[in-house]
Order: C-alpha cells, then sequence, then structure tokens
C-alpha cells in the first residue's frame, strides 16, 4: 500500500507539471517545483542557473533558450539511500521543454502548438519518478538530470543553418530548430557520462514520428543497454500497462545524419524519424543506454479509461517498477 501511494503521487505530481501552462510553469519554475519534492520526499536538488550552464559551454541547451525572454535551468536530482543495492548510480534525463513553438522553424500546422505545454513530459516523468523512489525508500542509487527551456522565435533564436558546439565538444548543424529536445537532451546525455552510470534511461516527449507509429498505446524504446536491462525495462512496462514497443537500432541510419560541415546533423529526414533522433542521442552517449520516446502516451485530448485528459504522468510507474526490479 505504502508503494502504491508512493507512485500515485508521484504520477499526480507529473501530471500536475505537465499540465501547468506556460503562464507558471517556466524553466526555473519547473526547477524550483522539482526542489520543492525534494525537500518534501527526501532527496537533493541542484539547479543550475545560466551563467553556470555558460560556464559548463552546454551549447545545446544554450542554443535551444536563445529565443525565450526566460532563462534555462539544468537540474542535478540525487537519491542516495545508505543501503543502496548499486554502487553505479542509475541516471534517468527528462527533456524539460516546457513550450515548444517549434522556434523559427515554427510549427505549421492546425493545433500543433495547442498541446505544447507538454513537451517537459519526459522531466515531469523523472521528478515524479524521484518523488515515489525515495518516498517509498527503494534501496536503489538514483539520480535525475533535466535540462529545461522553452523554445521560441525570439530576436535572437537559433536558425536553421547554424552549427552549434555541444556540451562535450562536438558540432551540430542544425537544419531544424523544433528538433531542439534531442540538443538539450545531448548536453545532459553527455554530462552524464562524468557520473559513471551503470545504466542511463532518457524519457523524451521527442518525436512526432513515435506517436505516429505507435500512437497513444505504449512507449517507443530503443539503445545500447544489455537484453537482460530491456528485458526487465519490458517487464515493468507490461506490468504497469505502459507498454515497450522496440525499434530497430541499426548502424546504418546514422548515415541520414551526416553534415558536410559538423560533426553530425539535428534531422535526418522524415523516414524514420524516431530512430534518427535516437541515433543522434547515441553520439552523446558512452555507457548503457535506453531512449524511451514518450510523444504518443505523454498528453491526451480526452479521457482514455484511467488516463484523464491532459497530462497523463507516463513513465513515472514505469521507472518505479524498473528500480523496484534493480532492488
Amino acid at each position: 500500500m505504502a508503494e502504491l501511494q508512493a507512485t500515485t503521487n508521484g504520477v499526480y505530481a507529473a501530471r500536475n507539471l505537465v499540465n501547468e501552462p506556460l503562464s507558471y510553469l517556466t524553466a526555473v519554475q519547473l526547477a524550483e517545483e522539482a526542489s520543492k519534492l525534494g525537500k518534501e520526499k527526501g532527496f537533493k536538488v541542484e539547479v543550475m542557473n545560466k551563467k553556470k550552464i555558460e560556464t559548463l559551454k552546454m551549447g545545446g541547451l544554450l542554443a535551444v533558450n536563445r529565443g525565450s525572454i526566460d532563462p534555462p535551468t539544468f537540474s542535478i536530482l540525487e537519491y542516495s539511500p545508505e543501503n543502496a543495492k548499486n554502487e553505479k548510480p542509475l541516471v534517468l534525463v527528462g527533456k524539460g521543454v516546457v513550450y515548444d513553438t517549434g522556434g523559427l522553424s515554427l510549427k505549421p500546422t492546425a493545433g500543433s502548438m495547442d498541446s505544447m505545454k507538454s513537451d517537459m513530459g519526459g522531466a515531469a516523468a523523472v521528478i515524479g519518478a524521484m518523488s515515489a523512489i525515495a518516498e517509498a525508500k527503494l534501496p536503489v542509487k538514483v539520480i535525475g538530470l533535466v535540462p529545461a527551456t522553452d523554445n521560441r522565435p525570439g530576436e535572437i533564436a537559433y536558425v536553421p543553418g547554424d552549427v552549434v558546439s555541444m556540451y562535450d565538444g562536438s558540432t551540430v548543424e542544425v537544419l531544424n530548430t523544433d528538433a531542439e529536445g534531442r540538443m538539450i537532451l545531448a548536453d545532459a546525455l553527455a554530462y552524464a557520462k562524468k557520473l559513471n552510470p551503470e545504466l542511463v534511461i532518457d524519457l523524451a516527449t521527442l518525436t512526432g514520428a513515435a506517436a505516429v507509429a505507435i500512437g497513444k498505446f505504449g512507449v517507443v524504446a530503443m539503445g545500447t543497454a544489455d537484453q537482460e536491462a530491456m528485458n526487465r525495462l519490458d517487464n515493468s512496462g507490461k506490468e504497469v500497462y505502459e507498454r515497450i514497443a522496440r525499434f530497430p537500432f541499426w548502424d546504418e541510419y546514422n548515415d541520414l545524419l551526416k553534415s558536410t560541415i559538423a560533426d553530425v546533423k539535428n534531422i535526418g529526414g522524415r523516414e524514420g524519424g524516431a530512430i534518427t533522433a535516437g541515433k543522434f542521442l547515441e553520439r552523446f552517449t558512452d555507457y548503457p543506454w535506453i531512449h524511451l520516446d514518450i510523444a504518443g502516451p505523454a498528453f491526451l485530448g480526452a479521457d482514455d479509461s484511467y488516463r484523464l485528459q491532459g497530462g497523463t504522468g507516463v513513465g513515472v510507474r514505469l521507472l518505479f517498477d524498473f528500480v523496484k526490479s534493480m532492488a
């Protein structure tokens, strides 16, 4: 019952975050909400401000933020119980785009911006999962990373054709400013290297391609983690009914991201869009890693059984059950 209460509270926290409009939930406020939950549930939260992000040279996060009137944040959430079963931490990374206009590659279709307050669904899932894990006192060391900003077509916004230097020193040719989630996730995934993780899982409302492929009925997954980790996550998905659809992750998809003027392009075209987004992120990892694209189920236009209209909190129960299996 205690675990059920903890996960319910975590899902509620995630849903509330997703449902808040940008007029309240800026990147700074998202970090503040995470800090409040940390104090309440028992995990540490460190929030890096724009000056610190500039010092770290997180070029992807700073590029996306250039068009905004609000500063970005980079939050580090840490739960380290004394009885942790793991020496190396599990690291959870959540995309925190608190609102996405598409930037100068403005979203073109009718209704395409209406629900974009939900583009931080990955960040909400990480924050909600950290809340549930800490409240239930699961004996696993977990670190959450949340890069956050909004994406707007401001006066000095980054533009298609720009070349951005990332946190890890590599360069990205930007061909679509609406492919912004992968830019901020890339910096966070590269930062995760210094944490010496056992496994990294990122969650993001990353691509319309994932939503088109499987709809609201599951979560798209891919990555480099071993079969055991993927199977355990798959089992957790079935247990909590946040089911996993594994996509192929063949090397040939890398060819679609080749750039003539930078190390990589930030988009690979329409074909295999969800996979090329994952392949872009893979370049910034050197550890076992799973990418979860939650674009389909993160935000619903109408009630769907027990999932209500709006933010669903998808990912919280999935991560909680997975962490429980680690214990």
